[in-house]
């Protein structure tokens, strides 16, 4: 019986792993072929763009190619596309080793099939490798891709991973991270964020950059600090900080402030009023008195 789950286990893992192949090349294939359209174009044309607005091109086509494709095979193999995403996910228990493992593999190989299929469709050098910008040292690099891949991370596992009534719409706020992070680091270091985006065309072109190795490291630093930070907001609870954030019911929404003022400002009103009659009472005994004194026998 527990031979026979186990059997079952390991064919979805397998057929999960066959599928996040095709996922991760339809991502990458879409990502790399934008980055080889803006760069062909900047070299065929060279006053036809500025480099803020090839950054901001590759930035798009970045974002949109994970939003569309993970947005596609979200509900097959959770459009993951990414070794340091997988790790993430295994270190916080949402996958087991077997398709940790296998998931790797499926990127690691859809990235240098995306890569292929660019340089084979497309004229020219494939242009989708990263390299740090000049006058940024390996130590720089790392860090950069540790803190944006922290940030993707942290993405998947709080709009993804995470179940809630907005959960259907992770691949949105996915995507919208690549595009920031890319916005922020594709100058600096290309924006890899995925040691699979940076392999795959590396090894197309023969690992011609020395420094490739920081698109291992960073990527991996990313994904053990943004596993470590969900794990401590789910340790302390994070959703207590906050409650009802995700609620539709509209009795939750913020009172009228107008009425809360006028509510607010209703006592002293009442109590002023009362002190007046009760000194109005007290003024009027104390004249009475006044008059029955004087009073002749």
């Amino acid at each position: 019986m527990a031979l026979t789950r186990l059997s079952r286990s390991a064919t979805a893992d397998i057929k999960a792993a066959l599928l996040e192949f095709v996922g991760t090349v339809v991502f990458l294939l879409l990502g790399f072929g934008g980055i080889q359209a803006a760069t062909s174009e900047t070299v065929a044309t060279p006053n036809a763009t500025t480099d803020l607005m090839h950054d901001l091109y590759i930035a798009t086509c970045m974002g949109l190619s994970l939003l569309v494709s993970a947005w596609l095979f979200f509900r097959v193999t959770g459009g993951l596309f990414n070794p340091n995403i997988s790790l993430a996910l295994l270190i916080v228990g949402v996958i087991g080793p077997l398709r940790f493992a296998l998931y790797c593999i499926a990127q690691l190989t859809g990235a240098i099939a995306a890569a292929a299929l660019v340089e084979a469709l497309t004229p020219g050098p494939l242009s989708a490798n990263t390299f740090l910008a000049q006058g940024i040292n390996a130590a720089q690099g790392v860090f950069i891709e540790m803190f944006i891949t922290a940030a993707l991370v942290l993405a998947v596992l709080m709009l993804a991973a995470e179940k809630h009534r907005t959960t259907p719409f992770a691949p949105i706020g996915i995507g919208l991270t690549l595009f920031a992070c890319h916005l922020f680091a594709v100058y600096y270091t290309g924006a890899a964020m995925n040691t699979a985006r940076a392999f795959g065309p590396a090894a197309v072109t023969g690992f011609g950059y020395k420094k490739h190795w920081i698109y291992w490291v960073g990527p991996f630093l990313g994904s053990l600090l943004a596993a470590g930070f969900y794990s401590v907001l789910k340790h302390y609870e994070y959703w207590t900080l906050n409650p009802d954030q995700e609620s539709i019911d509209g009795d939750k929404s913020p009172a009228d402030p107008v009425a809360k003022i006028a509510s607010a400002a209703s006592p002293r009103s009442s109590d002023g009023d009362a002190a007046e009659a009760e000194s109005t009472g007290e003024s009027a005994g104390a004249t009475g008195r006044t008059k029955v004194e004087r009073s002749p026998v």
